[in-house]
């Protein structure tokens, strides 16, 4: 493996460099009138009142012409996306990985784990309008199955690509990637037949072939995508808006049978995954202070398929499912009182979640578990200064066949204030109780508490906290009137009691492995099970985000650094793609300049620093830029081209949230070499 020179430079494009900024308060959601986009933005520990001058860049057009959700994910601090293929995508933050997370897509949860040689997160980016996370859990809204946060993804509206008066259009995509020949097309109609009703469909396919490293060697895959997304809307009356849609993607095609071991010389089986997601959502906002509500109801479902040749082993023949079907109502309250303004959040939120897992010739194993949750939180400001109390109730009935069924019942709390020190100049701190009830077993392991599995009576669920302290400010007319440079800085520590961890028994080929005692529930033993760890983890770290903006031309810089380390051994937590959590300090940072309205030229680039975890494995560090140029000629409407060329020198690198094997490059799961992009779209 070959590394480049040690240069502490990342980057971003200025959309992305500027919404890092958001990292200090809630997300802006307003959406563009005129074109289809990805807005990245963070949601953290300080409430709306901490937007107030604050610069957010609303349309990001990712000039990466993202393909995989570490395209646009990565450039929020604290956030990682591990995995090549896009069938392995797994995102951290801070180092907990996605089923430490809240997920969701138009609202929907993202619930339970399949397969850990694969990723369980499967969107194609070309449907996405937003992706806003929340980095750290720091309310008591985001709930059960959040110790890390949450990712919430919105696919794209009809009113987002509507222009002003207009009544009906379409929007013709293309986009080529030239190191694994990956083609894209899409195209979308959408329109409003009246004042009061909006319609959008959507279809794309993206196939690919296997792409290289930077040294070329192969990663595997030969696939085909499909897309499909289908939206409507109806407001009525002025105060009420339903909303009903449904989005698939779908891959399918020839991948190795542990898509993470891209070069290694596995068998290489026929595989699908799909994930189907139907939403209906309702509004209430009459002309009254008191209520604003909103409510959902949603299915979910992803599936792993395999249907394979006689002549491969029938283990890798199976199919796996995750549904989780659920409902959500919240309603937000504005009150004036002589004391401040308080902004009250009410909601409530039942979910189910049901995994099942089919062998070739056997029947099918399956599981569930249930959360209802009710919660409240007051964001009072009281002039300069606003404190933000809040308490969730959950009642979780955890999964047969993990944790006997046990029923637990838990209330958390949390409190976050922040205070205007100077103009447009904050400090802020929170702190809230965490949360997590026994998770569905990964699919692929379902047996009915039968086969070896030990089903833990006495698991407890996790708990801790998470807090923060930090300081935002904008400075406004530097070297001219309408410049602007955000500033923002972080110090967080989370503590997780009663880690869970699911032990694996041995085998021929990995006599290593502890297991469990199928009869005590004892380390060692012939069974495989989940178990609580005996230590606690705590994880602490600092954010910091730069972002400067003036007339054409706009520069971002951010670092971030997360470490865990146990209570007893000093080790970080442990990790599915079989390595540290942990990943190197990040740097980045961004030059995008846009000399006509016509034209836009952006460099990014991240250096992420080598780390050594406690046994003495160390992951290198690496240093990729990127560069690309976006063109609108004024002589055709609607026609945009981009042409970028990502991992420009060609480096030979894995991300820290990937499977990385120090001693085997075979299995190390590395991300692609140079790749050069082009793409047209083409709206009317």
């Amino acid at each position: 493996m070959h590394n480049s020179l040690p240069s502490r430079l990342s980057t971003l494009t200025l959309g992305v460099a500027t919404a890092m900024f958001a990292q200090v308060a809630m997300a802006n959601d307003t959406p563009s009138m005129t074109a289809q986009t990805i807005t990245v933005t963070a949601n953290s520990s300080v409430r709306e009142n901490m937007q107030e001058d604050s610069v957010y860049i609303d349309d990001y057009t990712p000039a990466a012409q993202a393909s995989h959700l570490s395209d646009f994910l990565d450039v929020v601090p604290g956030v990682t996306v591990g995995g090549t293929s896009t069938v392995n995508q797994r995102v951290r933050v801070r180092g907990l990985d996605d089923t430490n997370l809240k997920v969701t897509i138009d609202g929907a949860r993202q619930e339970g784990a399949m397969f850990y040689h694969m990723g369980d997160i499967t969107i194609d980016p070309d449907l996405l309008k937003q992706a806003e996370v929340a980095v750290g859990n720091n309310s008591v809204t985001l709930g059960n199955d959040a110790l890390g946060g949450a990712v919430a993804f919105e696919t794209v509206d009809a009113a987002d690509l509507l222009k002003p008066g207009q009544k009906i259009g379409a929007k013709i995509h293309a986009g080529y990637g030239s190191n694994n020949d990956e083609l894209l097309t899409s195209a979308t109609v959408y329109g409003a037949p009246s004042d009061n009703v909006d319609l959008l469909a959507y279809y794309g396919k993206r196939d690919a072939d296997s792409g290289e490293d930077g040294e070329g060697r192969e990663l595997f895959e030969d696939s085909k995508g499909e897309n499909i997304l289908l939206k409507a809307g109806v407001s009525i009356l002025d105060d009420h808006r339903v909303g009903a849609s449904f989005s698939r993607t779908e891959k399918k095609g020839i991948f190795p049978f542990r898509p993470d071991f891209p070069s290694l010389s596995d068998e290489r089986i026929p595989q699908k995954v799909k994930r189907d997601t139907y939403t209906v959502d309702y509004n209430f906002n009459p002309l009254n202070s008191l209520i604003d509500v909103d409510a959902n109801v949603y299915q979910t479902e992803t599936e792993i398929s395999r249907n394979n040749n006689a002549d491969i082993s029938s283990n890798y023949d199976w199919n796996a499912k995750v549904k989780t079907t659920g409902a959500k109502i919240e309603n937000t309250s504005v009150i004036d009182t002589a004391t401040g303004s308080h902004k009250l959040i009410a909601g409530a939120e039942h979910y189910k979640k049901e995994s099942e897992m089919a062998r070739d010739n056997q029947g099918a194993n399956s599981d569930s578990a249930k959360n209802t949750s009710v919660y409240l939180e007051d964001q009072w400001q009281m002039g300069k200064f606003t404190l933000t109390p809040g308490v969730r109730y959950d009642r979780y009935e955890s999964p047969e066949f993990v944790s006997g069924g046990k029923t637990y019942d838990n209330v958390v709390g949390a409190l976050a204030a922040s205070y205007e020190i100077a103009p447009r100049t904050q400090v802020f701190a929170s702190y809230t109780q965490l949360f997590n009830g026994p998770d569905l077993g990964q699919a692929v392991f379902n047996s009915n508490g039968e086969g070896g599995i030990y089903v833990n009576n006495d698991l407890k669920p996790e708990e801790g906290y998470n807090s923060e302290v930090g300081v935002a400010t904008t400075l406004r007319g530097l070297t001219l009137a309408d410049d602007a440079l955000q500033l923002s800085a972080k110090y967080f520590r989370s503590n997780i009691e009663n880690y869970q961890q699911f032990m694996r028994k041995p085998s021929a080929t990995r006599p290593e492995r502890v297991g469990i005692d199928c009869d005590t529930g004892a380390l060692g033993g012939s069974c495989q099970g989940m178990i609580n760890s005996d230590e606690d983890y705590e994880i602490k770290g600092v954010e910091l985000a730069a972002n400067y903006r003036m007339d054409n031309f706009g520069m971002g810089l951010s670092y971030s650094r997360a470490r865990s380390e146990g209570s007893e051994t000093g080790d970080s937590i442990p990790s599915v793609s079989g390595s540290s959590a942990d990943s190197g300090d990040r740097y980045m940072v961004n030059l995008n300049y846009e000399p006509s309205d016509e034209l836009g030229l952006g460099w990014r680039s991240t250096y992420v620093a080598s780390i050594t975890d406690n046994s003495g494995d160390t992951k290198p560090n690496y240093d990729v830029h990127d560069v690309y140029m976006n063109y609108s000629p004024r002589q055709l409407e609607g026609v945009k081209a981009t042409v970028g060329v990502y991992n420009l020198f060609d480096e030979t690198y894995a991300s820290h949230s990937s499977r990385l094997d120090t001693a085997a490059d075979a299995s190390t799961d590395f991300e692609m070499g140079r790749n050069i992009k082009a793409s047209l779209t083409y709206q009317f």
